[in-house]
């Protein structure tokens, strides 16, 4: 079957970024936050009719952040598969110029939450339409008690438009002018946007434009690099001066809480991985030597391993698409048919075309019950498992879309749960077709570039970012500086097993300027290693599999972490026993891969 590979945006908002149903849906959320804010002024805790003024409250609260998805999702999109549209930059701060009044409610909202006693509290949350929200509804009645006067949040998320927002959209801007020579064979130079050259930078067969693109690419960052220092100090800047603002002096409280995760957990799962950092160096080294090299440079980690007359397996995005459907019903076919429809529905933008946004996403429209996949597709087997990565997000957002709205509100370290799992079903499927011993190894090897991002770049990114933050608390940090602790966490977290590093990966990583919750990146390895418990599970349970996933899904919004573990998969996460089985199943596939290729050294 033929899909296109542009998505369709039109059955959100017709016009694109002059849509007039867009700025419509923009000008009713300005009169849904005011109806919003009248109501929560007039409510008065502790009155009888509290459990049916809170389900008021909580429906009108649903229908605007709903609003504000589909709206923010929408334009994201515009600005994603075109960073040069200034008509959709306009309506970004047309739309978050309305944030201020609806925290504003919000905080009253939270506040008096905290005005009732634990008793009456405890009653009401027993409420029939609030039980299944009663944990949702603790989280906001926690935070509550955290926050400063209404006059003072107001304040504060008024100069967030201009200060946390604001300096993460200027980094999406000097990205927009990055462009990157590359020297085709024919001897003429094109110019590679971001996304394009990172692609071809870490994918190409040939060593030799890897390294000459890798050059070009550091070089290209570090011109900028001033640029990028003053935003990320600024940015992160902000966030510091509003955690202290709030008496917070741990930078880890907010992502920590925001993952409902604790401390515990966090530290036995890289005490853990850093355990067993030696395998996946010797892992990277064999596959250096496999090149010809003595270590393993930077942009040949996600390169392909090609031996002997095997030709590197290619799938057009249809060819993926058919791949992915086969192997997804193999496991669930409400999965399968769920991509499907995204599918058939053109939900996915895959277009390989200049002006488009490096990286990949998926984005929910809750209105439509929808989600959009934003990519550049590439036809090689990682571009496969990424385009299952994102229809694994696409699916936890389906199964949620009859909950309540506050159960929708997952986290990201389980968000990137679902997506893994997907990702692991296509790896594992193309390993199984291999058929012969070269093309195994090639397929090992792409396999693995995920554990490598997961065990060895991310950890990298996680240290680099406390470093970061610690110096920052104490001022200003040059461009220098972060570069150099740039280099630092890389040469810690790969022990050493590298003979060239990325310094200007900080400026070139998105996520580390994003303006949501800080410490962005922890989360995928964290779902990474959840990931395979779930899918060992279900390789065990077989066919009854599909519904306690689908209850697993369910629930990530509605327990901490630690509990969903243990309802569903009955382990305790603060101990390194749950972590050691996921990483012991990675080092399996290194085994393999070890023994594989001794001959060929």
């Amino acid at each position: 079957m033929t899909y296109s590979i542009n998505w369709n945006l039109e059955t959100i908002f017709p016009g694109g970024s002059d849509s007039v149903q867009l700025k419509e849906r923009m000008s009713q959320l300005e009169e849904q936050i005011a109806n919003y804010r009248t109501t929560v002024d007039a409510w008065s805790p502790n009155s009888e009719d509290d459990a049916a003024k809170l389900e008021e409250l909580l429906d009108l609260s649903a229908t605007i952040s709903q609003g504000f998805s589909q709206c923010g999702s929408f334009i994201n999109a515009l600005l994603s598969a075109n960073v040069n549209d200034s008509k959709a930059k306009i309506l970004t701060g047309d739309l978050y110029a309305k944030l201020p009044a609806l925290q504003a409610a919000q905080t009253v909202f939270s506040k008096k939450l905290t005005e009732i006693s634990e008793d009456d509290w405890a009653a009401l949350v027993k409420a029939e339409n609030l039980a299944p929200v009663a944990f949702r509804l603790s989280e906001i009645r926690r935070d509550g008690k955290e926050l400063l006067s209404e006059a003072e949040e107001t304040i504060i998320n008024t100069l967030n438009l201009d200060g946390l927002n604001a300096w993460s959209q200027h980094y999406d801007t000097i990205v927009a002018s990055i462009e990157i020579p590359f020297l085709q064979e024919d001897g003429t130079t094109i110019n590679l946007s971001a996304g394009q050259a990172f692609n071809k930078m870490m994918g190409d067969p040939d060593p030799e434009v890897r390294a000459r693109l890798f050059d070009t690419w550091e070089k290209t960052w570090a011109e900028k690099e001033d640029l990028f220092a003053d935003t990320l100090n600024h940015l992160d800047g902000f966030r510091l001066s509003t955690f202290k603002l709030h008496g917070v002096t741990d930078y880890l409280k907010e992502p920590l809480e925001y993952n409902r995760l604790q401390k515990a957990t966090l530290d036995a799962m890289w005490g853990t991985i850093q355990k067993n950092k030696q395998p996946i160096v010797d892992f990277l080294t064999r596959k250096a030597q496999l090149f010809g090299k003595e270590k393993m440079e930077w942009q040949d980690q996600d390169a392909p391993i090609i031996l002997g007359d095997m030709e590197e397996r290619t799938y057009t995005f249809d060819e993926a698409a058919d791949f992915i459907l086969t192997n997804f019903r193999k496991f669930s076919p409400k999965m399968a048919d769920f991509a499907q429809v995204a599918f058939e529905k053109s939900w996915i933008e895959a277009e390989d075309r200049p002006g488009k946004r490096p990286g990949g996403y998926c984005t929910s429209l809750p209105e439509t019950k929808e989600s959009r996949i934003f990519m550049t597709y590439s036809n090689s087997v990682n571009e496969v498992a990424t385009l299952a990565h994102e229809l694994g997000h696409a699916f936890h957002s389906s199964v949620l879309w009859e909950l309540p709205e506050l159960n929708r509100n997952y986290a990201m370290n389980v968000a990137e749960t679902a997506s893994t799992f997907a990702e692991l079903i296509v790896a594992d499927a193309t390993l199984k077709e291999a058929t012969t011993k070269e093309e195994k190894i090639n397929l090992l090897d792409a396999k693995m570039q995920n554990a490598i991002a997961m065990f060895m770049n991310i950890h990298a990114r996680f240290i680099f970012e406390n470093s970061f933050y610690q110096a920052r608390q104490k001022g200003l940090v040059s461009a220098e500086q972060i570069t150099e602790m740039m280099t630092a966490a890389q040469k810690e977290s790969y022990a050493d097993g590298l003979a060239t590093y990325h310094p200007h990966f900080w400026a070139a990583k998105l996520h580390f300027f994003i303006d949501d919750v800080p410490f962005y990146n922890f989360p995928y390895t964290f779902g990474y290693l959840f990931s395979m418990g779930i899918y060992a599970y279900a390789n065990e349970k077989g066919s009854s599999f599909e519904e306690e996933y689908i209850a697993l899904l369910q629930d990530t919004a509605s327990m901490t972490t630690e509990e969903l573990a243990q309802k569903h998969l009955g382990v305790d996460l603060t101990k390194p026993d749950f972590w050691q089985a996921g990483i012991d199943m990675v080092l399996k596939d290194v085994a393999s891969f070890m023994e594989l290729t001794e001959d060929y050294i």
